[in-house]
């Protein structure tokens, strides 16, 4: 069974996730609702894989038994400006992209497999990821017009 590989992609991608929350709020801690909203949105992503601990010991996980490419990496660090803020943003949307389409695989899985307590952690997290990329996507939205028209 290959469950583990996909077990492990999103056990270890809602933990990049919650570091890149972490990072796009202290490198952006400028814009209060980018300083507050990505710390609450990491401490979400930290339940995430809380919650995915009994389906790592049910299932198991093997992160590294995927090849290098379908690995997410977390920012490592913030760029600066309107511009950053802006890229950083797209950087993170792209990744809870990756994340979320996790989810709906590993979906697929547990409804083949009928199993029920990990179907109840799908809805919820899959739920707030959703949450997640739509507030990315709104919050792009709002910061390209200064970041590309307004600012220097």
């Amino acid at each position: 069974m290959n469950l583990a590989s996909y077990i492990g992609l999103l056990h270890a991608g809602e933990e990049v996730l919650a570091q890149s929350f972490r990072q796009l709020a202290d490198g952006h801690g400028d814009e209060p609702d980018v300083f507050h909203l990505c710390h609450t949105l990491a401490k979400q992503c930290d339940e995430h894989g809380r919650r995915l601990g009994p389906v790592v010991e049910r299932y198991g996980e093997t992160p590294d038994a995927e090849p290098e490419r379908f690995h997410a990496d977390a920012m490592s660090e913030s760029r600066s400006g309107p511009l950053g803020l802006l890229r950083d943003l797209q950087d993170l949307h792209a990744l809870v992209g990756f994340v979320d389409t996790t989810w709906t695989v590993v979906k697929q899985a547990a409804l083949a497999l009928r199993d029920e307590e990990l179907l109840a952690i799908i809805d919820d997290c899959e739920r707030q990821t959703k949450l997640q990329q739509d507030w990315l996507s709104t919050r792009l939205k709002q910061a390209a017009p200064q970041a590309l028209l307004v600012a220097s």
